[in-house]
């Protein structure tokens, strides 16, 4: 890798503010340092997706893997940091497109894309680069090495670390020698769909001058927050106790749901497998999959009847699908879906439509919620591709 003339190792960390005059001052979007990750041949990217179960049809080039670290702003505009994974074609005709791709819920901080060399997210942000696009990956606020506590659900602090993300991205990009376009591709699964929303929204509104919405494709999101949670309350999704126990942490920290956590979990000793330190399996396996067995009788019912500043903030998270794009919304589903309902996004093309926006919603077949990032993926692609 090439920085400003100086060649660097894989693996090697880069403190590019010591580089840059910028240093002046933080600005959104800053890049703090990059690290390389992972480097796949032009030869090698079939056989790598392959393993990841993606469709390789449209890998062309080799991928460069680097995590980044840049500046951002926190859930109430407060300075801070976090990190991405970044993913570029090596030797792609440019100027090349840019895709972000939002991830879905993960507990465990290292369990993401610009940290783990096996989490999913990194393999979709390979398929994205083989096929010639630029890619940002947030970690989001709190995950990867960014400091602090993961605000979950938090859509408009997810908006903002991946509007971020893209403008390190691209930086980075042309740090290296990159063209990159304006145009910019936006997807998301599962926490990442209406996060992709919300993104989108902003880059719509032109927060960034620089970057151009050219396609919105997001895959079994709950952009119905409060419908989703109704739902798990009453034990019809998977993992609901698990779900259910972040959301109230996270928003805990962000709305004051409770004053101790005896107020809201039978246990209150689960309030702390949600710090971020904990593996995903580990949670799951210290949770009961009875929401009744986890949470107070008292709690459950202020998430059925919400009131107040909780009431306020479900009604912000809900409104991602409140807006009207001006390029088309293509919205992926799979109908087994049994975590998140896929009403949710048949709910968000109505009401686009209802704002005279084009949106519609693609039933990829029978698989459960998990399996619909990577099958959803060559779709994703196909809209990118003829938008770019």
């Amino acid at each position: 890798m090439v920085i400003f003339g100086r060649v660097v190792a894989a693996g090697a960390v880069v403190v590019l503010c010591a580089l840059s005059v910028a240093c002046a001052g933080p600005e959104r979007g800053e890049v703090v340092s990059v690290t390389r990750v992972d480097e796949i041949g032009a030869d090698k990217v079939a056989g790598y997706l392959r393993a990841a179960r993606l469709d390789p049809s449209r890998a062309r080039y080799g991928v460069v893997a680097e995590r980044i670290e840049y500046r951002t702003v926190g859930p109430r505009g407060e300075a801070t940091t976090a990190s991405a994974l970044v993913a570029y074609p090596v030797g792609a005709r440019d100027p090349v497109g840019t895709v972000s791709w939002t991830h879905g819920t993960t507990i465990f901080r290292g369990n993401v894309a610009s940290v783990s060399a096996t989490d999913s997210t990194r393999a979709l942000a390979a398929l994205f680069a083989s096929a010639g696009y630029l890619t940002s990956a947030p970690d989001y606020l709190g995950m990867g090495t960014g400091p602090g506590q993961h605000p979950y659900l938090d859509v408009d602090s997810e908006a903002s670390a991946s509007l971020d993300a893209l403008r390190a991205a691209r930086a980075v990009a042309r740090r290296d020698g990159i063209r990159v376009g304006n145009k910019v591709m936006v997807s998301g699964f599962s926490q990442g769909g209406p996060a992709a929303m919300a993104l989108a929204r902003d880059i719509q509104a032109r927060w960034d001058p620089d970057i151009e919405l050219a396609a919105l494709a997001p895959v079994s999101g709950p952009y119905q927050l409060s419908a989703t949670l109704a739902t798990a309350l009453d034990g019809r999704i998977e993992y609901a106790t698990a779900y259910l126990s972040y959301f109230t942490v996270a928003w805990n920290r962000l709305h004051h749901l409770y004053d101790a956590p005896a107020e809201a979990f039978r246990d209150p000793a689960t309030a702390e497998l949600f710090d971020g330190n904990h593996p995903d399996k580990e949670v799951f396996g210290r949770l009961s999959p009875a929401v009744s067995d986890v949470l107070t009788p008292a709690y459950i019912e202020r998430l059925r009847r919400p009131t107040g500043g909780l009431r306020d903030a479900l009604a912000q998270a809900d409104s991602t699908c409140h807006w009207r794009p001006r390029v088309p919304v293509h919205l992926f589903v799979t109908n087994a879906d049994r975590a998140v309902p896929p009403s949710n996004s048949t709910e968000c093309a109505r009401q686009l439509t209802g704002l005279q926006a084009r949106a519609e919603v693609t039933d990829i077949g029978a698989a459960g919620h998990l399996d619909s990032a990577g099958l959803s993926a060559p779709r994703v692609l196909a809209v990118f591709d003829a938008a770019a």
